[in-house]
């Protein structure tokens, strides 16, 4: 099984005749995503990606169309909230959005309406999701997968391919990896993902890659260590941040107290979590757990 995307996803991407867009989409693909459509508002009626997939200019017509259910977007800042809500408000159930950028006030719209339809949103400013073998929904590069039985949780993109990588030296594979997002609101937590990983059969044991700033590791693993029975290797990057620099992304910033490396290190360690003390540890730390 997997997480939020499989084979049967029915795939829409928005913002499809961009070049991002245009460049991704045939990645997925070649993935063997399940693209039934694309969205660029004026450009209805064009065929794209070498005549394989219809565009429309608005995602209610698409999902009228053709039935797609979940979404990629790749839309420029300014128009990347509406393009969510217009997601959300058609009736797609899983939006993930790649966009960095997005202004803090229109996230604080985006977050409330997604809640309300009761849409899944990944991101923004992720990586996206893979289920491997099945379906990459954004930029993450499906050739360093394996299938297998581990989850990947990270909110870094570079970090998330670096603890897939590390995992598959080791001999594990994974079952769905995804990038959360680092900006201060985003649609996924970490505990949202361990709870999905958790009642997912075929997932047994799971990765989490956290950064210094907020306390969303902290609310997770303390939710883990009152709820999960698999296996959690955890890595905390940025600790050798000073206090007040931001490193990346929006929310990497330590103000102090429990946020920093050494502060979110100790209360994972405390609630039963594994940790890799660097990103070459990740797999044996993992291996060594699952044993």
């Amino acid at each position: 099984m997997s997480i939020l995307v499989n084979k049967d996803s029915k795939v829409l991407v928005q913002g499809v005749t961009g070049s991002e867009g245009q460049f991704h989409a045939e990645q997925m693909l070649e993935y063997g995503t399940n693209i039934l459509a694309g969205v660029t508002p004026g450009k209805g009626g064009q065929n794209t990606l070498h005549d394989r997939i219809p565009v429309f200019d608005s995602v209610e017509e698409a999902v009228g169309e053709t039935g797609v259910d979940t979404s990629i977007i790749f839309v420029p800042p300014p128009f990347a909230a509406e393009a969510v809500i217009e997601a959300s408000s058609a009736g797609i159930s899983v939006v993930v959005c790649i966009t960095e950028g997005i202004p803090i006030h229109d996230m604080l719209k985006v977050k409330q309406i997604v809640n309300q339809n009761g849409t899944r949103l990944v991101g923004p400013n992720c990586p996206g999701i893979i289920t491997v073998d099945e379906c990459k929904l954004g930029i993450m590069p499906g050739f360093i997968c394996k299938k297998g039985n581990i989850g990947v949780i990270s909110k870094s993109g570079t970090l998330t391919y670096e603890a897939i990588d590390q995992c598959v030296n080791v001999g594990l594979g994974q079952t769905t990896a995804i990038g959360i997002g680092g900006d201060p609101i985003i649609g996924t937590t970490m505990q949202d993902c361990l709870e999905l990983f958790e009642a997912d059969p075929e997932t047994e044991g799971v990765v989490i890659i956290g950064e210094i700033g907020g306390q969303m590791e902290i609310v997770a693993a303390r939710w883990a260590n009152k709820n999960m029975s698999k296996p959690i290797t955890g890595f905390i990057a940025g600790q050798t941040a000073p206090p007040g620099r931001r490193m990346g992304h929006a929310g990497a910033i330590v103000s102090g107290g429990d946020d920093t490396a050494e502060a979110k290190i100790r209360i994972l360690k405390e609630c039963g979590i594994n940790i890799a003390e660097s990103v070459a540890d990740i797999g044996i730390v993992l291996k060594a757990s699952m044993e």
